[in-house]
């Protein structure tokens, strides 16, 4: 049972009862997350399904990526399609008021979204971040498109058991939210944070909320992480073994009416390389930011601009990544 007087550090849930379909123990985790989701917004999961081994060894790819010479990633770089090789100094975060950016983020990043076929709707109407994937030489990583594919289907399946979850929190039906997940636009950003040192105001990543629903994240041993509470103080993110760490982002904070928060967090310059691949599952293309059931009423109005889940995406990319990265940010100087 979470002790609940205690917001400044970062809750563990157990999923093991829930998963094995314990009623009790749905009832008791969903109360858990409402107050994690009001109060805190992180937290970690362990005993989630998602095999360690599976989870290392995507890892392992993301580091045999990242390790190859600049112009074979160069080959595979991001365009309009919004997939692929990202360079380091691509993003600088403005859309959050946590933090006064000023300096490109020192990580380099390889995004893939989901696998979809070249017939796919959302590929044929030329969508952003729907594919296709840019898939590095079988030559020189024989083993990376497999790997991910595995690792991310398992992620997938994570997302969609976490749903009942997250709707019995806000008090809705367990399959509320089933038919907006029906082609999940996740995406993944597989990142090289490396151990160099940074300028003033510079880090790994800068202060930010995510862009949606929930980002699920399995933990490195190297450290970097770092959340900002309510009230105001930046905590590490310790490693446990084997836990996944989960937030949520913009788009949840807007679909729950800001009833579920979407936290700052930033990642400092390493003391070592570390490597990492988040996975940002989020609902279909055309879901509306419409306040849920739950969320809204006479007295409390919808306080955000409802928009599409893809307009709602593109518009984070284009203010947070560069232009020659598949935003609209001004470049740096450098670049």
């Amino acid at each position: 049972m979470l002790d609940k007087t205690k917001t400044e550090q970062i809750p563990i849930l157990d999923l093991s009862k829930f998963l094995e379909g314990d009623k009790v123990a749905q009832i008791s985790v969903a109360a858990d997350l409402r107050w994690i989701q009001e109060k805190i917004g992180f937290y970690y999961i362990i005993n989630h399904g998602v095999a360690s081994d599976l989870i290392n060894e995507a890892v392992g790819q993301v580091q045999a990526l990242h390790s190859l010479p600049m112009e074979e990633k160069l080959k595979v770089k991001v365009d309009k399609d919004t997939t692929g090789y990202i360079p380091i100094k691509s993003t600088m975060y403005v859309t959050t008021d946590v933090g006064k950016n000023d300096q490109y983020d020192l990580n380099e990043n390889y995004r893939i979204v989901r696998e979809r076929p070249s017939d796919h709707p959302s590929i044929l109407a030329g969508r952003r971040f729907t594919g296709p994937n840019k898939w590095p030489s079988t030559e020189l990583l024989p083993d990376f498109k497999n790997v991910m594919l595995e690792y991310y289907s398992a992620m997938e399946k994570l997302g969609h058991v976490m749903l009942p979850l997250y709707a019995r929190a806000l008090d809705l039906p367990a399959d509320h939210f089933d038919k907006f997940f029906t082609d999940p636009m996740w995406f993944t950003r597989n990142v090289h944070y490396p151990a160099i040192q940074a300028e003033k105001n510079q880090f790994g990543i800068s202060p930010h909320s995510d862009h949606g629903f929930i980002t699920l994240l399995p933990l490195s041993k190297v450290p970097g992480l770092e959340v900002k509470t309510q009230c105001g103080q930046w905590i590490s993110g310790g490693y446990v073994k084997d836990a996944i760490v989960v937030n949520s982002g913009d788009f949840m904070k807007k679909w729950t009416n800001g009833r579920f928060i979407a936290t700052p967090h930033r990642v400092q310059p390493p003391p070592e390389e570390r490597y990492i691949s988040a996975f940002f599952f989020n609902p279909n293309w055309d879901v509306m930011s419409s306040p849920l059931p739950s969320c809204i009423n006479e007295q409390d109005c919808s306080k955000f601009e409802i928009t599409s889940f893809y307009d709602h995406l593109c518009d984070y990319v284009d203010n947070n990544y560069t232009k020659s990265s598949g935003g609209h940010a001004k470049d740096p100087a450098t670049f």
